[in-house]
């Protein structure tokens, strides 16, 4: 008589466990993403029209921490030692509302000192750091 249709078997495939891995796997980078980020957060300064290069941003406000060439440091003109400048840096925030330092260090000193000097700054309390990125020599 007439052949049955349909009784082959068919198979598909089952994507439950595809769906079950791809779940685990979009989990997994979900936790470990914001671990995975490290840095320092930091905001560029923005250009002004106005005032003399070089010349740091609202100098009579703020407090600029100058690295010179020969290693010396000075706090807005007034030279400090590396002993005594964590010291001197919580007088001068003690009394003051924003806790913002810039740093300007001249182009031949080594990033690890810089680096030292930012370290004292952030152990003396300091909440915002701004590094001054235009070239700097010290006056010989």
């Amino acid at each position: 008589m007439g052949a049955e249709v349909g009784t082959g078997t068919k198979s598909e495939p089952n994507v439950v466990p595809l769906c079950d891995i791809l779940l685990v796997l979009l989990i997994i980078f979900m936790v470990i993403t914001p671990v995975a980020q490290k840095g320092i957060d930091i905001n560029l300064p923005e250009s002004s029209s106005g005032g003399t290069e070089g010349e740091p941003p609202s100098a009579t406000k703020s407090i600029v921490l100058t690295l010179e060439a020969d290693q010396s440091l000075d706090i807005n003109n007034r030279p400090v030692t590396l002993d005594l400048l964590e010291s001197e840096l919580r007088t001068i925030y003690q009394t003051r509302t924003t806790k913002t330092i810039f740093i300007r260090a001249d182009e031949t000193v080594l990033y690890e000192s810089v680096l030292k000097v930012i370290d004292i700054a952030k152990g003396a309390g300091i909440e915002v750091l701004g590094v001054i990125p235009e070239r700097y020599q010290s006056a010989q």
